[in-house]
């Protein structure tokens, strides 16, 4: 009597696969949840490290929570991957490009110099980064909006969006019209056979407890780090709707509660979070810089990130379980199409905001029609920003 053959598996990074993977993507993350599109191509259809209904139920789940949605997606992966380790390394992968470049900009900008050149710059780039977000959303919504329920939800999340409605509402109207719309679907047999096995709980526990204690080493070396370590993690677990919610509570805690920075520095600041690769909130490295140096910068660094990867690695054990359920299998899918929306709404934000010169037009169709005859992201990127260096 044969036996049946085992249930099919996935390639296993190594550590450092999955950290080389990941720095790589993170050098051309510009258009923030942009990049869930990309970081989709490499994990599900280049390297096969997740299925694509994994990915898609990660990608709703850091989308439920709060904090930078690309990051905490690449935590994701990493953790479907290698469990925890391969979270960290996913997760640090990707954000250490753009952490690099604010600490050189930030640096510059206290010296006094190089901004106006680097604000100039960007303005370049701006045609470029509408055409990286634009296909991210046509690539996305490929997949998530087979039918007509799903372009009413995205179009409709698209709209609020843009008018300024609490992200965490969206969200919820999402998930509420994805219950009345969308049939179950049933999951492929190796997912329905067995959860995830991630990690030991004892790992997690462990990770807390030196979270714990190096913010009260913190505490007792440098008041004043603590305080804004624990503003950043604040403004983190505050942050529904991605790194962009993140901004204007930022705004509101530094310049109009505590005064520690004046306006128009922190607007420069999250003028610089643009230029990066990766999400706006690493405007923290900038502001923890003019606060208390290259220390303040990564102490910020590190607040404004942890607990949303906390979160990510936490929550997504007791996240599986939930996964059977018909009815949250429905309300997952609408969250899904409310992110094409998201995807929309940005598309069209940082298109108001270029200037439509014919060379600006010229270099978003290069990108674009680049971009879907599936060339490599880093070379649009870098052959684009040369373009925009000597052109602009």
């Amino acid at each position: 009597m044969k036996s049946n053959p085992p249930p099919q598996t996935h390639p296993i990074p190594k550590i450092a696969g999955l950290f080389w993977a990941f720095l790589r993507l993170g050098l051309t993350a510009f258009g923030g949840p942009a990049m869930i599109a990309y970081i989709r191509k490499m994990a599900v259809d280049e390297k096969h490290w997740v299925d694509d209904v994994s990915f898609g139920d990660g990608v709703a789940l850091c989308q439920i929570i709060p904090g930078a949605t690309a990051m905490q997606t690449s935590a994701y992966v990493g953790l479907r991957a290698r469990g925890l380790r391969g979270a960290a390394a996913s997760f640090l992968g990707f954000g250490f490009p753009a952490f690099l470049i604010m600490m050189v900009l930030s640096s510059l900008y206290v010296r006094g110099h190089e901004l106006p050149i680097a604000v100039s710059a960007f303005a370049g780039l701006g045609a470029l980064v509408v055409a990286i977000v634009a296909n991210a959303t046509i690539s996305f919504g490929a997949r998530t909006l087979p039918k007509w329920q799903g372009l009413l939800i995205a179009f409709a999340a698209a709209g609020l969006f843009g008018l300024g409605t609490s992200p965490l509402a969206i969200i919820l109207l999402a998930a509420l019209l994805g219950l009345f719309l969308f049939k179950a679907k049933l999951l492929p047999a190796e997912l329905a056979a067995a959860p995830h096995k991630l990690y030991p709980l004892r790992s997690f526990i462990v990770l807390l407890v030196v979270t714990g204690a190096g913010l009260t080493l913190l505490l007792i070396a440098d008041p004043r780090l603590f305080k804004l370590a624990a503003l950043m993690a604040k403004i983190d677990v505050s942050a529904f709707g991605g790194g962009f919610a993140s901004v204007p509570l930022m705004f509101h805690e530094i310049v109009d509660v505590r005064h520690w920075l004046d306006g128009p520095t922190l607007l420069n600041g999250i003028a610089l979070g643009q230029l990066t690769p990766g999400p706006i909130v690493i405007t923290a490295t900038f502001l923890g810089y003019m606060l208390y140096g290259p220390l303040g910068g990564i102490v910020a660094t590190i607040s404004v990130f942890l607990p949303s990867f906390l979160v990510v690695v936490g929550v997504t054990p007791y996240y599986d379980r939930l996964r059977m359920s018909g009815h949250f299998q429905k309300a997952i899918e609408g969250i899904l199409c409310s992110f094409v929306g998201l995807l929309l709404s940005v598309t069209v934000r940082f298109a108001m905001n270029v200037s439509w010169e014919i060379p600006r037009i010229l270099l978003a169709v290069a990108a674009f029609v680049a971009l879907r005859l599936k060339v490599n992201i880093l070379w649009v990127v870098l052959i684009g920003a040369t373009i925009s260096v000597l052109v602009f």
